[in-house]
């Protein structure tokens, strides 16, 4: 997105686009970056891990709701 509201106006898109920003990136930061990238990589990673946490939590729900679903169905009482 970014990419496109940058080179938007020039009609430039594609690996063109990303080589520029990857010019200007190492312009801005110049020795800096490898630090930027590893900040950036290890907040993807705990991003990551969140989403998981949430997809486990769901699943567990859902599961826990089909199993009370079946136990009423089957005329059990929960325990």
């Amino acid at each position: 997105m970014i990419s496109s509201i940058i080179f938007g106006f020039l009609g430039a898109s594609g690996p063109l686009a990303y080589i520029i920003l990857g010019v200007v990136a190492i312009l801005l930061f110049g020795n800096r970056l490898p630090s930027v990238m590893r900040s950036l990589g290890r907040s993807v990673v705990e991003f990551k891990k969140g989403v998981a946490g949430i997809e486990d939590e769901l699943d567990e729900a859902v599961r826990t709701a089909d199993e009370k679903a079946t136990a009423k169905s089957e005329g059990k009482t929960e325990v």
